[in-house]
């Protein structure tokens, strides 16, 4: 399944979700066009768990900022191109219901429960972790939790054949989830080398779904 918008208009205008991919983009550009010192770029800013693990400082910057910094990177056009794609369909919505300022926050907090998952996972890795992909998750966790029926226009590769349906975001939220979570089990031991962190994905689908009702504004109130 291939989603590419949903059915679900919000209010306000999401400038902090177009906000955020246009930094990923320019990150991005920055990195192809850095040449041959990309890869010092991703291991200079990229979120090592072994440097998170033990807070040793073998980086440029302290291990506790490539949390921060490694969310805005990506390693290729595949890689940026899906999670911007899933950030515009699925993060105007969360953006409308917690507020701009809490979405940011969100946004940051699911991203840094997913790079720290995923070092818990793999502690011994050198390997740098980049991406938004995290922080995505957790908006896609929030999204299930928010909004479950809502309908999500969807791409169905059936051999040659190609059909769009619309599906509950239960569905296709339900069925990315349970790709992770089998993929992150089935492939322990090989993330420490490199890879998709799985656990990543996981760890900031579970931050979102959790904790999103406790983001959302008038919530002292309420109680």
């Amino acid at each position: 399944m291939f989603p590419y918008k949903d059915d679900n208009p919000s209010h306000t205008f999401p400038f902090v979700t177009i906000t955020i991919i246009v930094l990923n983009i320019v990150v991005f550009v920055f990195q192809v066009l850095s040449g041959t010192d990309s890869r010092q770029i991703v291991y200079a800013y990229g979120a090592i768990p072994y440097n998170i693990i033990t807070m040793q400082a073998t980086q440029p910057i302290h291990p506790a900022l490539t949390l921060f910094t490694s969310m805005f990177m990506h390693g290729g056009l595949f890689h940026i191109f899906g999670n911007m794609l899933y950030l515009w369909i699925f993060g105007n919505n969360i953006e409308d219901r917690l507020g701009h300022i809490r979405f940011i926050l969100f946004y940051l907090f699911c991203g840094i429960i997913a790079a720290v998952s995923h070092a818990l996972n793999t502690p011994s890795s050198t390997v740098p972790m980049i991406g938004a992909s995290g922080a995505i998750s957790g908006v896609l966790g929030a999204y299930l939790l928010l909004f479950p029926y809502a309908r999500i226009h969807t791409i169905i590769f059936l051999g040659f054949f190609v059909q769009t349906i619309r599906v509950p975001a239960l569905i296709v939220i339900g069925f990315w989830a349970i790709i992770q979570v089998v993929s992150g089990l089935t492939s322990q031991g090989i993330q420490s080398q490199g890879g998709v962190a799985w656990f990543a994905h996981v760890g900031g689908f579970v931050a979102g779904l959790v904790t999103v009702k406790l983001w959302q504004p008038g919530r002292s109130k309420r109680w």
